[in-house]
């Protein structure tokens, strides 16, 4: 029998030590083998976190965006070797930062186009405009996002198609498809969405996919009660320990409001707010072939695609690698294990899955039919320290 005593015992500890409240479930082929919630999911009005509230994904919000992006290629919308200027025009002439032996950096145009490739495993050469995921803040192309941003910034509200247009003005950090970068990637798929579908890309999801599955508590927007039941949003003070409870303090309400609200209120791409049963549903249904509770969703190959490394070595070893990442390779919108004994992963190969970075962390495992979805918010999000010890009990409680 399944003991999850030590992950029980682990889930609690880090609460103990100060982490505002977190939780977590694991199932097997449509059974929950285990489900915990821990901590607070307000401090300040001492509410007991519960499986009805729900969580900011963040980045978490790509196995969505880019489930559902693979639903439509396996419909026949679109394919992988498509120029993105078909369906963004001002894509069509785009430029690269070349760096040439005298150490002089200049804008050249590609030679070739950015494909719908290169968005799906993140390599255009965009950054996103705010975080620059390993690349200096001096770099000319992380210089020039900044700058592109600066008007949509002014002007307040912009729409994901206005983000879009700014950014094909920026020359591109290198050729594309030749070295893996976090970033602008995830905006150009969810634009796909939109192009591909005449609406917006939240409500794509939600119709393509949340719906589908019985996903009644999610949303890449608040609607209904969600905003109430929304956890708390702390962040860590400088110079403090995570078990100082001193150290935690509410997020401003600029950045809630900048990051989570209505339908239309948010600016650029809206992320998804969720929970572990909910989100749980999405990762049995890519755990277990494209079927939940005995319908078909997608193709059991497509996701066999999706979660198929693209990296060639030198983009890992050089883009892709670091204690966190170790022993994944990255497909198409998740990362997936190549390296048990690189990545000290105590799970399958070929599982896969992604992180946000308010704290949230999930993965499916086709081999086992598993899934394993966890999630607190604080920022920083402290993951290496969390995801990667849950991981180990979680996938150490297995039968």
């Amino acid at each position: 029998m399944n003991d999850f005593s030590r992950l029980d015992a682990l889930l609690q500890k880090f609460v103990d030590d100060g982490l505002p409240g977190c939780s977590c479930m694991v199932a097997r082929k449509g059974e929950v083998l285990f489900e915990g919630y821990y901590g607070m999911a307000d401090i300040e009005k001492g509410v007991p976190l519960g499986p009805e509230h729900v969580f900011r994904q963040a980045s978490l919000t790509k196995v969505a965006l880019y489930t559902t992006l693979m639903m439509l290629y396996e419909q026949g919308r679109y394919l992988m070797s498509d120029p993105l200027y078909e369906y963004f025009p001002e894509w069509r002439h785009s430029k690269k930062i070349v760096k040439k032996d005298n150490g002089e950096t200049v804008c050249v145009e590609t030679d070739k186009p950015v494909t719908v490739k290169n968005i799906m495993n993140f390599t255009c050469g965009l950054p996103y405009a705010m975080i620059i995921g390993g690349m200096s803040v001096s770099h000319p192309t992380a210089a020039a996002m900044r700058r592109a941003m600066e008007p949509l910034e002014k002007k307040g509200h912009y729409t994901l198609r206005e983000q879009i247009r700014a950014m094909a003005e920026v020359p591109q950090a290198f050729e594309p498809g030749e070295r893996h970068l976090y970033g602008f990637s995830s905006e150009l798929a969810a634009g796909m969405l939109e192009a591909l579908c005449g609406k917006s890309a939240e409500l794509v999801i939600r119709e393509m996919l949340f719906e589908p599955l019985g996903m009644d508590s999610s949303a890449n927007f608040l609607f209904g009660d969600l905003g109430e039941r929304l956890v708390g949003d702390y962040v860590l003070k400088p110079g403090k320990k995570l078990g100082d409870p001193g150290a935690l303090g509410l997020m401003s309400e600029e950045r809630e409001k900048a990051m989570v609200g209505p339908l239309g209120e948010v600016s650029g791409f809206q992320r998804v707010i969720t929970n572990c049963r909910d989100y749980t549903k999405l990762m049995q249904m890519l755990a277990n072939g494209g079927v939940y509770a005995g319908e078909r969703i997608m193709g059991r190959k497509t996701i066999d695609l999706m979660r198929t490394n693209t990296l060639t070595p030198l983009q890992i070893r050089e883009d892709f690698t670091n204690n966190y990442l170790a022993g994944y390779g990255y497909g198409y919108g998740v990362r997936t294990m190549m390296d048990r004994h690189a990545g000290h992963h105590n799970g399958s190969l070929g599982a896969f899955g992604w992180t946000g970075g308010s704290g949230t962390w999930a993965e499916s495992d086709p081999e086992e039919g598993v899934s394993i979805v966890y999630m607190h918010n604080l920022m920083p999000n402290m993951e290496e320290y969390h995801h990667l010890r849950m991981r180990a009990a979680a996938y150490g409680a297995l039968e």
